[in-house]
């Protein structure tokens, strides 16, 4: 039978002295400079620790701090003599930090969102994040003339504000394409999104005739561009339908051919009757053990 999944952290939220947490790292003397680490300031002044700082049992009453440093360098700075912490059972930093992610735009704008809901004022959020009051009323406003089948597919996707902007400019059917091929694509840049705007159809745009002018283009060019770019999401969708049972043969493939080149009678048969088939018999398993990650056997 297997075992059940081990808890990390301890289930409860403590409020520990910043005397008795011990740093793993120091922090330089220009990282206060950073925008990353004045953001955090400012936030911890303005409403305080959010995500708890993650710490290791020590002897002698002591901890261990694994995560948060910028986080309690800002309170030692505001005098706060406690931090809230969540104790882990494990004492090793990287675990952890390895798998902090990016908090996306659109689940920032959901954030922001429900912080306004329950009365929190936008210059308090703009304080805390660092940023302007028009940064907030943007961010609040991510997910207008955005379909909503749009916004649940790029939920946690790292798409930036400029690239719904171009979003925005399409019509719902034309978005869910678009966001379709950004997913396919894995490119969520401002730049994919405006070219895939510029070689939309007509009738796919809210306003076609500010999008014709922006590009500069005539419109035998912005016909042909269509033409191309419509032909490339045919191809590239050809391919990745393809593409699992195309690797899965080639694996294979290559590893029956490695198994072949195992055998030194055979081995030597081929070098001296067909040279090249070995040669190129080769070359095959080795880009394909290339593209195996490591440990896997």
């Amino acid at each position: 039978m297997s075992e059940g999944v081990k808890i990390a952290f301890e289930r409860r939220i403590i409020s520990v002295p910043v005397d008795k947490l011990l740093p793993t790292r120091r922090l330089p003397p220009e990282l206060r400079e950073t925008v990353k680490y004045r953001r955090i300031a400012v936030s911890v002044a303005e409403v305080g620790v959010i995500e708890p700082l993650s710490i290791a049992r020590q002897k002698g009453g002591a901890y261990l701090l694994l995560d948060g440093h910028m986080r309690l360098d800002a309170l030692r700075a505001e005098g706060a003599l406690e931090a809230p912490c969540i104790i882990a059972n494990d004492d090793e930093a990287f675990t952890y930090n390895k798998r902090v992610n990016r908090l996306a735009a659109i689940q920032e704008h959901h954030m922001i969102v429900r912080a306004l809901e329950r009365g929190v004022s936008e210059e308090k959020l703009a304080r805390a994040l660092d940023v302007d009051v028009k940064v907030i009323r943007l961010r609040r406003s991510l997910l207008d003339g955005i379909s909503p089948d749009v916004a649940e597919l790029l939920k946690d996707k790292p798409v930036g504000h400029n690239a719904f902007q171009k979003l925005r400019k399409m019509k719902p059917v034309r978005q869910l394409e678009v966001a379709e091929l950004m997913v396919s694509a894995n490119t969520y840049t401002a730049s994919y999104a405006k070219a895939l705007l510029a070689t939309s159809r007509p009738e796919d745009l809210h306003k076609p005739d500010q999008i014709r002018k922006a590009t500069g283009l005539t419109p035998e060019q912005m016909a042909r561009l269509e033409r191309e770019m419509a032909a490339i999401n045919v191809d590239y969708k050809e391919l990745e339908a393809s593409y699992g049972d195309d690797m899965l043969v080639l694996v294979v493939a290559s590893g029956y051919l490695e198994r072949l080149l195992s055998k030194p009678p055979i081995e030597r048969f081929l070098e001296s009757r067909h040279p090249e088939f070995v040669e190129n018999f080769r070359a095959i398993v080795q880009a394909t053990s290339l593209d195996q990650p490591s440990g896997v056997t």
